[in-house]
């Protein structure tokens, strides 16, 4: 694995890249709460996300970032390793959760964070980047398309 941290540049800025600590939880909620579908399905008690986090950060499968900005947590990113056999016993690195902070989207914090992430499946020798998307983020797909990510398939999902 790459050592983190690390910086990004960007267009019009540098940021921070580290791996995300259980002290980022509140800030990585608030992420994951700051948009229209985030703001009805997560919830304001952070102990389920603390023991979620637990469990990701000690998975070495796992790495969940933090992008940061000064002493701001401003984007994350969960990237997963799965070996598989399809593809040639091809290993995929999964990219899911990405966000980024609003008042930085649209100036290259997403695209350097993406950017990293598949040069990440690189040197860990996957031979596939993958992410999912809701149906309902036609933003989210310019974004990816324009990164080069097609989309291929159609995933589906069951609630539980």
């Amino acid at each position: 694995m790459t050592p983190l941290p690390a910086t990004l540049r960007t267009g019009s800025r540098t940021v921070g890249l580290r791996r995300a600590t259980a002290d980022d939880v509140p800030a990585l909620v608030a992420l994951l709460t700051d948009d229209p579908l985030g703001r009805d399905r997560e919830s304001p008690d952070l102990g389920p996300y603390r023991r979620a986090f637990a469990a990701v950060d000690a998975d070495p499968a796992q790495l969940l970032l933090a992008v940061t900005h000064g002493p701001d947590v401003v984007g994350t990113a969960q990237l997963t390793e799965i070996p598989g056999l399809s593809r040639g016993g091809t290993t995929r690195l999964q990219v899911e959760a990405v966000r980024v902070r609003a008042d930085l989207r649209g100036q290259g914090v997403g695209a350097a964070l993406l950017t990293w992430a598949v040069e990440e499946a690189r040197r860990r020798g996957c031979g596939l980047v993958q992410l999912t998307t809701d149906t309902r983020r036609a933003e989210a797909h310019r974004f990816y398309e324009r990164l080069g990510f097609t989309a291929s398939h159609v995933g589906f999902k069951l609630q539980l």
